[in-house]
């Protein structure tokens, strides 16, 4: 076996192997949780004086059936309420900076801990005030997930800075270290930064020796590294990775395992050891009833009380299209819906009339015509009123009505034409198991600038783990790129 080790840092950012080690690590994440400690602390007790206050007013009164004032049970519900999130562990490691799975952990201890004290108190027959109880939760709450939203983009813009990550230096061939490499930097916000490989080949069939091991922990030790990720077994048998983890320091050092696995979200892998065998389960994705009755629904109340709040918008941005020139307000081209079904896509009409028949052409010219994204730069057939339409994505408003009607969703992969749609694969064609949306995953992570493979590859992710909680983070987010498009909207 060839053990071939790569820095990914300059000499002048290494340490020698004689350097006092540093648990980086630890500290960096005793640092978040002791913030996090702080923010939930603030929060929680703000939420429950400040519910006490308001419903109550400020002279303390006392709890129905229980010998305490509710000043008291205001402390004592806001100690349980921090130690609930303590014992939820939504501050261990594994979970901070992971977004919904972080929010899901307070939203489970936040309404458990309630839960129990509602029965308690209900077995001892004390009277909480029902407001002050039922209003301190979802405030409080609430308050907790802005705090915690706040907290983590803080993070992850230190991460994207180098800081506050783990450093791991993988081990592996070189293929399957270029794999993770690649997917670890390109998105530098999860926490992990590369700072060696490891290539090891074992054309020889040797196994993990002493010497390979003193070799790994040397380059841990210049390299500050504080983790070893295994980047395939296609190298390395069990008993290896098992002595890859024997040599690693107890609680400075850690070894992660990478599973030839991409684009899976959290919630549909499940681990299960099964007689020693650390099996990895993958939810074959699939959309329940449930699941489809819920979407549908969310797109009909959100987009009947969109088309209601935003009318005098359309009626404004109506008069500006019908001012810009000869044509029709909106503008209705056919696109492929679920199941390759085909339906009438509305916009207001940010272009000249009749601006279709000039595609083929202004495609050849600029040599797109063999691109399966049919966009066009500097687009001459654009009105002027329309480039501002274009770049707010005022033009899509209208789309709503699509919505409405069942023939799209508020979020899902776009909608193409049928030219573009025979341009697609096996994968691609994945696209149209959902009904396609107003908005998606490709949309607010990039627009126009994605080229067509990241595009796919973002919509396929979408596809195969759809949840609520994702469309609205995906909606927040739309909102967000409305607001400032930057360069990205054409």
């Amino acid at each position: 076996m060839d053990l071939a080790t790569s820095p990914l840092v300059s000499p002048t950012n290494t340490k020698s192997s004689t350097s006092p080690r540093l648990p980086r690590r630890r500290s960096w994440q005793a640092r978040y949780a002791n913030l996090l400690t702080i923010l939930d602390s603030l929060v929680v007790v703000l939420a429950v004086f400040v519910t006490q206050f308001l419903w109550l007013g400020p002279a303390p009164a006392s709890v129905g059936g229980a010998p305490i004032d509710y000043t008291t049970a205001s402390i004592l519900l806001s100690a349980g309420w921090l130690a609930a999130l303590t014992l939820w562990g939504t501050r261990l490691p594994r979970v901070v900076g992971q977004g919904i799975a972080e929010h899901r952990l307070v939203i489970a201890a936040s309404f458990q801990l309630f839960g129990l004290v509602a029965i308690a108190a209900y077995l001892a027959e004390i009277d909480l005030s029902r407001g002050y109880f039922l209003l301190s939760l979802p405030l409080g709450t609430l308050t907790l997930l802005v705090a915690r939203t706040a907290a983590r983009r803080w993070l992850v813009a230190r991460r994207r800075k180098g800081d506050m990550s783990a450093r791991v230096v993988l081990v592996g061939s070189a293929d399957e270290n270029a794999r993770v490499s690649a997917e670890i930097m390109r998105q530098p916000g999860v926490g992990l930064t590369v700072v060696g490989l490891h290539q090891v080949d074992s054309d020889d069939g040797t196994t993990w020796t002493d010497a390979h091991a003193r070799t790994l922990q040397r380059r841990l030790d210049a390299l500050d590294a504080d983790s070893v990720l295994i980047t395939g077994g296609g190298q390395l048998d069990a008993q290896d990775i098992r002595r890859i983890g024997w040599g690693l320091e107890p609680g400075r050092q850690h070894l992660i395992v990478a599973v030839n696995l991409t684009d899976v979200a959290g919630p549909r892998i499940h681990t299960r050891p099964v007689a020693g065998l650390p099996l990895v389960h993958v939810e074959t994705p699939q959309y329940s009833t449930r699941q489809r009755v819920l979407k549908r629904a969310f797109d009909i109340v959100a987009s009947l009380f969109l088309l209601v709040a935003l009318s005098p918008l359309l009626l404004v941005l109506g008069a500006l299209v019908r001012l810009s020139g000869p044509g029709p307000v909106f503008y209705r081209q056919e696109r492929v819906g679920q199941g390759g079904t085909r339906f009438g896509m509305f916009k207001f009409r940010s272009m000249f009339d009749g601006a279709d028949a000039r595609l083929s052409e202004l495609l050849s010219a600029q040599g797109r015509d063999g691109s399966p994204l049919f966009k066009i730069e500097n687009d001459p057939r654009i009105t002027p009123i329309g480039r501002v339409l274009r770049r707010y994505s005022l033009d899509e408003i209208p789309q709503l009505f699509n919505v409405l009607a069942g023939q799209m969703s508020l979020v899902g992969p776009r909608p193409q034409r049928e030219a573009e749609v025979a341009f697609y694969d096996d994968d691609a064609r994945r696209r149209l198991i959902v009904r396609p949306g107003m908005s998606g995953l490709w949309q607010v992570s990039g627009r126009s600038t994605l080229p067509w493979q990241e595009a796919i590859r973002l919509d396929l992710f979408y596809v195969e783990n759809w949840s609520l909680i994702g469309d609205i983070v995906i909606l927040v987010r739309t909102v967000k790129a409305v607001v400032a498009p930057g360069d990205t909207a054409h």
